[in-house]
């Protein structure tokens, strides 16, 4: 999916809590976010929590954290918390998975 120039990307921190580690959340998070042509990137948390930072359109961010808080099938997400992150924010390449913070 390709975002349309025109449209100014938003930036999402997001942190998704439950059975999320150990089920390849992460992969799946990656394979997902470039079907969508989302940027940014993933990793756990020493919480066993998972965090991304998502960058792309308003659409494309809709999608992307339905999909993690419904569509990973092996994940029990128990609650997601979403920050808007305002710009100017540095623009992302690629979306990546991040080492555990």
């Amino acid at each position: 999916m390709d975002s349309d120039d025109d449209t100014p990307l938003n930036t999402r921190l997001v942190r998704v809590y439950g059975r999320v580690q150990g089920v390849g959340y992460r992969h799946a998070c990656v394979q997902q976010a470039l079907a969508l042509g989302i940027t940014g990137w993933v990793r756990n948390r020493m919480d066993d929590s998972v965090e991304a930072m998502l960058q792309g359109t308003p659409r494309q961010l809709a999608l992307m954290c339905t999909w993690m808080r419904d569509d990973m099938p092996a994940a029990l997400v128990e609650r997601m918390d979403t920050t808007e992150l305002p710009p100017p924010f540095p623009k992302f390449d690629r979306f990546e998975q991040r080492p555990t913070a």
